[in-house]
């Protein structure tokens, strides 16, 4: 296969504390020999386990980034046994652009794994993820948060797997993260993920909802920085224990967790996220915009669960997730 177009100006096998870039050349109007520049530290000490943190693998959530670029501007060698390599912003072009996809090639990071050497910008950095990182990887947290269309409970997150050993693996580790909520994750479609390429590598793969709304609160950023020193704890790549925090175990048994919008209009939500429900019980009301008079419809849940995700703003369109329901364990 092809070299991938991308290098790293620093040594992931240096001793130390590294600043750099992964640089990936790009010509466009205003800059015809210009370059992609996604930042990226890589802390190294001795022989043990690899951490690969990652934030803004959409560009429009901030927990993840507020949390690695902090990390990275304090986090010594001294401090550390064996490595961490931190990418506050996996999607550079997205995350400055305050976008959940890139600007450059509309592409959503999420979704282009594996990538392709001699792809768009945002299949190139994949690529990258794919044949350079991820392997060198044992543990991967990968920060999400709602963005500018959803809104969560904040929950630290692992995958429904078949390989039960890796799936306990990830959940331990979800469970030292310590968020206020811990879910065993459904996906509907997880095709072209990077969780899927990490997961599909062997490797325990941390994902996060923390928040939401195209912005970050003093609580969600602070839950993101304690997860990330908490998962590094529970790695034995920083010393101590994680710290202890009450969380509450969720399951998603199948599809029903998921409600989806059959209309468009303006949505009126009956319950707040973290409220219990009932199978039956109005979720929401959508109601018709385009004249008085109109039918409202309603979204009611389809079993019984913790109300933990929600669109976001007030507008929504055919297709729109109205609320995702978790089962407590």
């Amino acid at each position: 296969m092809r070299a991938s177009p991308i290098t790293a100006t620093v040594d992931f096998e240096a001793e130390g504390v590294q600043h750099g870039f992964l640089k990936l050349p790009h010509s466009h109007d205003a800059s015809a020999w210009g370059a992609v520049m996604t930042p990226i530290t890589v802390v190294k000490r001795g022989e043990g386990p690899t951490a690969l943190l990652t934030g803004a693998n959409h560009g429009d959530e901030y927990e993840g980034p507020i949390a690695l670029f902090d990390l990275a501007s304090r986090l010594t060698a001294e401090e550390v046994s064996g490595r961490v390599i931190i990418v506050p912003a996996m999607n550079a072009p997205a995350f400055r652009a305050a976008r959940r996809t890139s600007p450059i090639d509309g592409g959503n990071m999420n979704r282009v794994f594996p990538g392709r050497p001699d792809g768009g910008v945002t299949e190139k950095i994949a690529d990258y993820f794919q044949r350079s990182l991820l392997p060198m990887a044992d543990l991967v947290l990968d920060i999400h948060a709602g963005g500018k269309t959803l809104e969560f409970v904040p929950f630290a997150a692992a995958h429904q797997l078949t390989d039960t050993d890796q799936q306990e693996k990830a959940m331990a580790a979800v469970a030292a993260f310590g968020a206020p909520y811990s879910l065993l994750l459904l996906e509907l479609d997880s095709t072209g993920m990077y969780d899927t390429a990490a997961e599909d590598l062997g490797k325990v793969f941390v994902s996060t909802e923390l928040g939401g709304g195209g912005s970050a609160t003093a609580r969600t950023a602070g839950i993101a920085k304690r997860g990330v020193a908490n998962v590094l704890k529970h790695a034995g790549i920083l010393g101590g224990h994680p710290e202890a925090a009450a969380s509450c175990r969720l399951d998603m048994p199948d599809g029903d967790c998921y409600v989806t919008s059959e209309t468009a209009g303006l949505i009126e939500y009956c319950v707040d996220l973290g409220d219990t429900v009932r199978a039956g019980d109005r979720l929401a009301r959508i109601h018709d915009v385009e004249r008085t008079g109109g039918t409202s419809i309603d979204y009611r849940a389809k079993r019984d669960g913790i109300f933990i995700g929600r669109h976001f703003p007030g507008l929504i369109a055919l297709g729109d997730p109205v609320g995702v329901i978790g089962v407590p364990v």
